[in-house]
């Protein structure tokens, strides 16, 4: 038995994966100590099957994990007070930070205060050179007298990031080694080891993200799994990380800066597989719609983007992670994100959120504010007494009482209306998020299929796709819980990084494979110590580079694992220009290009690539007495309420209609057809080729009105 669990702002998703099939549980996530939380989704897991939380663990064997504990961290700032140490006289590396402005004449935003303040940067009196040759030895007495002077300052953490330590550690290591005598037990994290990358902020920056996460990850993970070992489970323990792969517990605790945005990052691994299953493409939209963040990211022939211009915050004004993530754009728009009209009559939606305490109003559980969930209810697009498969009532009165109150009367407009507009607004929201990832890298989203994940994505991803023009949504069967399943998805990873600064005019084969050689052997060591169970393991190769005196460097796979002639290299120079002219528009066919550094990433799968299918206890019957619903082309109409476990693949569901789940209710807007696959996936044709299905039940359906 296979678990998965994805801890989101207001919901925790358990995917189980077992003989029988998978299947899928939510319950509220419990902020204060969101392992409880963890339990809590495992113990309605267990009373499902009838059976006692530890015999029900007893038959683990993997439990995959994601959480935002580490980025919430920082953004709370809950972090371990942190010391940086660098090279004498360049205190101000993370002052300096990377140029840009978003708002270059907004002359009043302060400038950004450094991840570490200078007050806690220490400066070691060393100097390595740009060679790697050194330049000013490292003076271990003073050295020892800043350690004394870190530690009086009562310092919980330690990053270390000396000036051309990825050309030679020697300095690094050794003041790693004087942090163990003169601070016994105090983390610390080494550049080099952590990010070898050759810009300065970057590193600096990771380092001591990293080094201020260890404490607080650290106690994290070291309770999460003792908790889970007291209730009974014997398993191994992964933890998904913001590279789109899983790694052990005790790994991401030795670098918890992999754990920042680790269960966003796994929507587009599933999004993916189930685009290519039921879309039959490569290219698509994935957008996670939780209760209190809507995350979209783009699949691009097979490929998940990915970046290393990843901010904690704005960009410019946050702080870079320096580490390559999953591209995802988030906003604050979800089930739960609360709506409420400003002073001047505008109406907002989001970024505040009811989270899971104390959530929606209709939740009754002291919520006042109402949120998207809330409108959706009043819309009649909920049905209260089937939420979470029954498990919890709903309170329509409620809701359409906080509507009317803080939006239909500041507004003017009824309550329906003031409802919709909620709805509205949260999708031109989402619909504008998407944008930013597909018009604005060059992608058409109308050729694009939208995949839809997230307990609320049913809410109104028609919507979005329509506005969009996409032609066809995907909701997979597991799409409530898309996250987690793409948990159970994911690889097992490990990337390994070399500098290496040679052209391919003048390249230096012998270096380039030595160090391509010492790769490759840390990636069979990981699939050695790691990857025994795997079903199969792979390595794929990759050189970051860059037009000679260019800025940014862009990253160029690798053929294979060694360069046998200038047949190699001339192969990689013009894999540079066509990654160059899809990027920025332009390339230079004459230019040679410059390598800065080789890349390696090891991954190992741990399941088959069989399509995960839900369990079904019994067979429901596909129709459920019509529920009177708003819709705005339409108004208060006697729709359709089919529900999926009983839908039979092949037969559609023309809209007005909503189709329910025990964890998401899927809205068909008038004009679009839904059709479930043998897959167990609901495809849903947008706009003409639906209107082409059913014109008459559209024409009854308005008359109805």
């Amino acid at each position: 038995m296979r678990l998965a669990i994805d801890t989101g702002g207001t919901f925790t998703d358990l995917v189980i994966e077992d003989d029988s099939g998978v299947h899928v549980h939510k319950s509220p996530t419990t902020p204060d100590d969101p392992v409880r939380g963890i339990l809590d989704v495992l113990q309605v897991a267990a009373e499902s099957r009838g059976v006692e939380l530890q015999d029900f663990l007893a038959h683990g064997e993997i439990l995959v994990h994601g959480t935002t504990r580490a980025v919430n961290a920082i953004i709370t700032g809950a972090t371990a007070k942190t010391a940086f140490l660098t090279t004498d006289g360049h205190p101000d590396v993370l002052v300096f930070r990377e140029g840009g402005r978003t708002r270059p004449f907004d002359h009043d935003r302060a400038y950004p205060e450094p991840y570490v303040p200078r007050a806690l940067t220490f400066e070691v009196p060393e100097r390595i050179g740009s060679e790697g040759e050194i330049v000013r030895p490292l003076d271990e007495e003073r050295t020892r007298e800043v350690l004394q002077r870190v530690g009086h300052a009562g310092t919980e953490a330690i990053g270390v990031c000396l000036l051309w330590s990825t050309m030679n550690p020697a300095h690094e290591l050794r003041v790693g080694e004087l942090i163990e005598q003169e601070l016994p037990g105090m983390p610390y994290t080494l550049s080099h080891e952590l990010n070898p990358s050759l810009r300065e902020y970057r590193r600096a920056s990771s380092t001591v993200i990293d080094a201020s996460l260890k404490p607080v990850m650290t106690e994290y993970l070291n309770g999460l799994e003792r908790r889970l070992r007291e209730a009974g489970f014997p398993g191994r323990v992964l933890m998904l990380t913001s590279g789109a792969g899983v790694k052990d517990v005790a790994s991401v605790a030795a670098q918890p800066i992999h754990s920042i945005n680790s269960g966003p990052a796994m929507a587009p691994v599933a999004g993916r597989f189930f685009a290519h299953l039921d879309g039959q493409t490569d290219t698509a939209i994935i957008a996670d719609t939780g209760g209190t963040t809507y995350d979209v990211s783009l699949v691009r022939r097979g490929t998940i983007p990915t970046t290393r211009e990843t901010w904690l915050g704005d960009p410019y004004f946050g702080h870079m992670t320096g580490f390559p993530s999953v591209d995802i754009k988030s906003i604050g728009a979800g089930g739960g994100s609360i709506a409420w009209v400003d002073d001047g009559g505008l109406l907002h939606v989001g970024p505040q959120s009811a989270g899971a305490v104390p959530g929606p109003v209709a939740y009754g559980r002291g919520g006042v504010q109402p949120t998207v969930t809330d409108a959706s209810l009043v819309l009649g697009h909920l049905d209260p007494e089937y939420f979470l498969g029954g498990r919890m009532a709903l309170d329509v009165q409620a809701a359409r009482r906080a509507i009317a109150q803080h939006i239909a009367a500041p507004l003017e407009l009824d309550v329906d209306a003031a409802a919709a507009g909620v709805l509205a607004l949260a999708t031109d929201q989402m619909v504008m998020a998407i944008k930013e990832i597909t018009v604005n890298q060059g992608v058409d989203p109308a050729g694009a299929v939208l995949v839809g994940g997230g307990g609320a994505a049913g809410l109104n991803s028609v919507a979005i796709a329509t506005h969009l023009g996409c032609r066809v949504l995907v909701i997979p069967e597991v799409g409530a819980a898309l996250s987690a399943a793409g948990g159970l998805m994911s690889d097992l990873t490990a990337d390994h990084a070399v500098t290496f600064v040679t052209t391919t005019e003048s390249f230096e084969f012998e270096k380039a494979n030595d160090l391509l050689a010492e790769l490759g052997a840390r990636c069979n060591a990981f699939i050695a110590e790691s990857g025994t169970t795997a079903a199969e393991s792979s390595v794929v190769y990759s050189a970051e580079a860059r037009y000679p005196h260019q800025v940014w460097e862009l990253e160029i796979p690798l053929p294979a694992g060694r360069f046998r002639d200038e047949r190699d290299v001339e192969d990689l120079r013009q894999a540079f220009h066509a990654t160059h002219r899809e990027v920025f528009g332009v390339d230079q066919p004459t230019a040679h290009v410059e390598l800065l550094a080789l890349r390696a990433r090891v991954s190992c799968r741990l399941r088959s690539e069989d399509a995960p299918r839900l369990h079904r206890d019994a067979a429901l019957h596909d129709e459920l007495p019509n529920r009177r619903m708003y819709f705005p082309t339409l108004g208060r109409v006697d729709a359709r309420v089919v529900h999926l476990d009983g839908l039979a693949p092949g037969k559609p569901v023309v809209g007005p209609a909503v189709i329910e789940s025990p964890f998401t209710t899927v809205v068909i807007d008038p004009g679009n057809s839904a059709e479930r696959l043998t897959s167990g996936s609901l495809v849903v044709e947008i706009g003409a080729a639906a209107e082409q299905r059913a014109p008459d039940s559209l024409q009854s359906a308005a008359s109805s009105a």
